[in-house]
């Protein structure tokens, strides 16, 4: 198994979660993503069936010809077949440094797979197999945006090589971030509109699809937060704290990677801080507790050429500035943190794209044009 760093942040440790280790903490900076069209997938077994069935045998029976073992040189995850194609999804960490890909079907048919795009940042990857057409049975597709906390959720892998585990939680939360890759300007890009599930993950589960109730894929299966590590393998334990990528993000960059091998993002050029105390609410002389506080803005970027302002006047806080706008909506849509703001840039924008920062400067609202750049 392969071993990458494992950040440790006081009793807390994140870790993908496949039989390699790795970092999700959350961070901040700018992130977003670039518009496809999703091919239509034809599922073997409708998801009416299921919802007719109303049971979990029934969900089950119909998507597990469609889950698949990732097998590497350097571990195993999961993955769950994309098209009619034989395009195979899974995550980015499970292929990563990989000489041979392999792929087992629910059926014991195994065959050998290809990389033929990657994008670290989403943590996505897609694989081409080639398959007779039996073996080939697409997921349906879902829509992340209509999930809703507290709703049923159930994802399907090979945690510790067991294939074919299912396992049922809630969704615990949405719209949550994890950094992406460092910047050239200092801090890090950010991925986000990553959903938070109590359901069972554990190494092995990598890359597998996350399913509702209905028998749709609403997300990849990623990894997991716990403080529950063996000392002599560094496989971390399900805490009921894990992490899965939104379909809707990967339906955005899954076509775009099998047409050109990789995925690029917009680019806005802030940092910001949408976790602010009451008392930096107050240093900052700010008159409403939610939206984007605008940290700094990179020079010469396309916030910097729209005339996006950070805040310059030292308050009272280290490293806090105040006078910087405060970005409250975004192409009309309400911004109460960053992290919202970033899941829309992701799953709504692309480079070359405009959009429209409604910002709070000196007490007044106002209407700021950007037009989003490539991220460097």
């Amino acid at each position: 198994m392969k071993r990458v760093l494992v950040v440790i942040s006081i009793l807390t440790i994140a870790t993908l979660a496949c039989s390699v280790t790795g970092l999700t903490t959350p961070s901040q900076p700018e992130t977003a993503s670039q518009p496809q069209t999703l091919p239509t997938l034809q599922a073997e077994h409708p998801a009416e069936a299921i919802a007719q069935d109303g049971s979990l045998e029934a969900l089950y029976e119909s998507v597990i010809p469609g889950v698949v073992a990732v097998i590497t040189d350097t571990g195993l995850g999961s993955g769950f077949v994309f098209d009619g194609e034989g395009h195979v999804v899974t995550n980015n960490h499970v292929v990563e440094g990989a000489s041979a890909v392999e792929i087992a079907f629910a059926s014991g048919f195994k065959a050998h797979g290809t990389v033929i795009g990657t994008d670290p940042d989403a943590d996505v990857a897609v694989i081409k197999v080639d398959a007779p057409a039996g073996e080939i049975h697409p997921l349906p597709i879902g829509d992340s945006s209509a999930l809703k906390v507290g709703q049923s959720v159930v994802a399907i892998g090979n945690p510790f090589g067991l294939s074919g585990t299912m396992t049922l939680g809630i969704v615990s939360g949405l719209g949550r971030t994890q950094p992406a890759h460092e910047a050239t300007s200092g801090g890090f890009f950010s991925t986000a509109d990553i959903i938070q599930t109590d359901a069972a993950i554990n190494p092995g589960n990598s890359g597998g699809p996350l399913f509702n109730l209905n028998g749709e894929v609403v997300g990849i299966n990623q990894s997991i937060r716990t403080t529950n590590v063996d000392q002599t393998t560094g496989n971390a334990a399900n805490s009921g704290v894990g992490f899965s990528i939104s379909i809707n993000l990967v339906k955005r960059i899954v076509p775009v990677l099998i047409r050109d091998g990789v995925y690029k993002y917009p680019y806005l050029g802030i940092s910001s801080n949408s976790d602010l105390s009451l008392d930096q609410i107050e240093a900052l002389g700010l008159t409403t507790y939610t939206g984007a506080y605008v940290v700094s803005v990179v020079e010469g970027g396309p916030a910097d050429q729209a005339g996006i302002r950070a805040g310059v006047a030292q308050t009272r806080f280290e490293n806090l500035f105040a006078g910087g706008d405060l970005i409250v909506a975004f192409d009309g849509r309400p911004v109460t943190t960053f992290d919202e703001m970033l899941s829309y840039l992701l799953t709504s924008k692309s480079p070359g794209d405009t959009a429209v920062l409604t910002v709070l400067r000196d007490g007044q609202s106002m209407d700021i044009t950007v037009t989003l750049g490539e991220r460097p």
